[in-house]
């Protein structure tokens, strides 16, 4: 068996200064806090820094951005999640037809943003969200199932479709403008992959498909062995 990768990290491995530790815990402890009470769409990030006691550059230095900081509160549940579909039980876990497991997939997103919307639109904001390691590590699934479904179909392509329709904006918008239940955007998801992936048929093409990116290019092997990411 290959050995075990790391996936992405935010920030570089190494020991932290026990008081950038300390600072790092009171800007969660802050954020989470103000995050719960407003919403996160509702909260500077000159807020959290006067909340946790620190400078506004010590904030954006740890973070970076708003989008960042609603990523690291998020961290715990993505660990959690990450861990079920890598290493869980079917059909979200290993051991389910690849259909099975991306229909599982979608249905547990769908429930965190149902308990998380606004924060989880925060973490989207902005073009890193397709750079950020959830959203990589995300993709990486939802791409080796696509592969598993049809070797030859246009898998990186088509996780990027798949996974647009679970965006936290498209949420809102359908739950909370359109009104529609979170069983019905289950339903409507399941129809989606039923729809995709069957209709995924070998062909003959008159180039080889485009070669995934490096951080794409792992095997499934790879992804069962590898740790959730750090957020």
């Amino acid at each position: 068996m290959d050995a075990a990768f790391d996936l992405p990290l935010l920030e570089p491995d190494g020991l932290e200064r026990v008081d950038a530790a300390r600072n790092r815990e009171r800007i969660l402890s802050a954020a989470t806090r103000l995050f719960d009470e407003r919403g996160a769409g509702c909260v500077s990030m000159d807020e959290v820094a006067e909340a946790a006691g620190v400078g506004k550059g010590t904030l954006f230095r740890r973070f970076g951005s708003r989008a960042a900081l609603a990523a690291a509160v998020l961290s715990e549940r993505e660990r959690g999640f990450q861990e079920a579909f890598i290493r869980g039980e079917p059909p979200l876990g290993p051991g389910a037809p690849a259909r099975a497991r991306l229909i599982a997939f979608g249905e547990a997103l769908l429930d965190t943003l149902e308990a998380h919307t606004e924060l989880l639109l925060a973490a989207e904001s902005g073009p890193e969200r397709y750079s950020h390691p959830a959203h990589v590590v995300h993709r990486l699934h939802v791409t080796l199932l696509l592969r598993e479904a049809d070797p030859r179909c246009d898998a990186e392509l088509l996780a990027d479709t798949l996974l647009a329709a679970l965006g936290a904006d498209l949420f809102i918008h359908l739950r909370g403008l359109q009104g529609m239940s979170l069983q019905r955007l289950k339903e409507g998801w399941g129809e989606l992959v039923g729809r995709t992936v069957p209709a995924i048929e070998p062909r003959s093409v008159d180039h080889a498909p485009t070669e995934p990116s490096a951080g794409a290019a792992r095997t499934a092997a790879e992804l069962a062995a590898a740790e959730p990411a750090e957020i």
